[in-house]
């Protein structure tokens, strides 16, 4: 009875204090409470770690450069030979070659895209103390206190909360789904949608900050956006709905596809569908040409990037047609890390890791509308619109394929450079 007791007196605090205030879209100041301890001991820890650091001088680790651990000079393959002997062939050409191979060894610039950014000063969280010694009695003590309150209040809070926002959307979304196609059933998917993710994101402990409210994707357009975790799409429709696009899951992942497909248009794929380019792109087509439909929402990269760049985004999105409205999306590390390294963790951990954080914080940059121009092809316009995204967010723009992350870099990478080479020879008559 005591169990049960408590366990109803639970409920009803985070229904009353949290679940029905987000689902209203107001907040009683709980979070912003939360926000302003959180910060303030954040910078205390800063100050005791900048103290011991002048004691400790010769332990503490150096502050990493831009380009990591290794210094790389950026001048082009002709210039960099040019400099060792001549353009003419010579064997000291091999020493170009010997170097970029060993930088990319040591540390090339994909690989680290696929790790956790690495913080500058420690945020009390276990898992991003790489750097981190002993330096007082207080901080250790404050740490413990943290590890007390994620794992003992936070995590079975914020289980609570995602418990309560699954369920209402797999159930709201069935019940509109049995509705017949009408403006109303729009109104209430909509409804069930925001609300639903507005729980979901205090569950997260998450505090966004929408910029130029006035871009948001529209209907019958095309949202794109940079991608660095699953929740990202939670982010952005606490804001404002959108049909999805991705593939087929089982599990409760798939639960969940089946119930809000009845009540929203998105757009699920088979695997075997995903293979086939042109019906992928006839289905999307189809869906922007309704202009009364949801604009899309996609990730060009396909696949999670670690926040700090933006990688190649693939041309199908942009093949389509229609107005592309670009999405920056900056998360803050010092609070939590939203990172999903799927290679690494499954859903299961990534989810615990989230749940245990302080918080997430990000922002989130609506970006004028884009439409492809005439003389533009598919690539140009994606490259475009992943310039501009980079720009804003602050990221670095990087034109590797996110799919190097499981795969193999293809031969055509490595026969580019062979080509270059021999052009730069040819240009020179070394070669005929």
């Amino acid at each position: 009875e005591v169990v049960w007791a408590v366990g109803a007196v639970w409920v009803a605090v985070v229904l009353g204090l949290i679940v029905l205030p987000s689902a209203l879209g107001v907040s009683l100041g709980i979070s912003e409470a939360y926000m302003w301890v959180l910060v303030r001991t954040l910078e205390w820890a800063t100050i005791r770690l900048q103290k011991g650091a002048k004691k400790r001088q010769p332990q503490m680790p150096r502050t990493p450069t831009a380009n990591g651990i290794i210094e790389r000079d950026e001048t082009p393959m002709e210039k960099e030979i040019t400099l060792l002997h001549g353009a003419d062939f010579e064997f000291s050409h091999i020493f170009y070659f010997c170097r970029k191979g060993f930088e990319a060894i040591v540390e090339d610039e994909v690989t680290q895209r696929f790790s956790s950014e690495e913080l500058l000063s420690w945020n009390l969280l276990t898992r991003t103390n790489v750097n981190f010694h002993y330096i007082s009695l207080r901080l250790t003590v404050v740490w413990v206190i943290g590890v007390i309150v994620r794992y003992c209040f936070l995590l079975p809070l914020r289980f609570t909360l995602a418990a309560i926002g699954i369920t209402s959307m797999i159930v709201g979304t069935t019940l509109v789904g049995q509705l017949p196609n009408s403006s109303v059933k729009n109104y209430l998917s909509e409804l069930v949608h925001l609300t639903c993710s507005r729980i979901l994101v205090r569950a997260l402990s998450g505090t966004i900050h929408y910029h130029n409210k006035e871009n948001r994707p529209r209907k019958g357009g095309i949202c794109v956006a940079n991608h660095t975790s699953p929740i990202d799409a939670i982010i952005l429709t606490n804001d404002g709905c959108y049909a999805m696009v991705g593939q087929v899951h089982g599990g409760l992942m798939g639960v969940i596809q089946r119930a809000t497909v009845k009540a929203c248009p998105h757009v699920w794929f088979e695997r075997s569908e995903i293979k086939d380019r042109h019906l992928v792109t006839k289905r999307l087509r189809e869906h922007v040409a309704d202009k009364s439909k949801l604009p899309i929402l996609i990730f060009p990269e396909g696949t999670c990037i670690n926040n700090t760049s933006v990688m190649m985004f693939k041309k199908g999105s942009f093949e389509i047609g229609g107005t592309i409205y670009p999405v920056a999306i900056k998360y803050d590390p010092q609070f939590g890390d939203a990172f999903w390294n799927s290679s690494k963790y499954n859903i299961v951990s990534y989810l615990l890791r989230i749940m245990t954080s302080w918080a997430i914080v990000c922002n989130v940059w609506y970006l004028p509308p884009m439409v492809r121009k005439e003389d533009e092809d598919a690539v140009q316009f994606a490259n475009r619109v992943r310039s501009a995204i980079a720009r804003q967010g602050g990221l670095t723009e990087l034109p590797w394929d996110g799919g190097l992350k499981r795969a193999k870099v293809k031969d055509t990478f490595k026969e580019e450079q062979q080509k270059n080479y021999s052009k730069m020879l040819v240009r020179n008559g070394s070669i005929g």
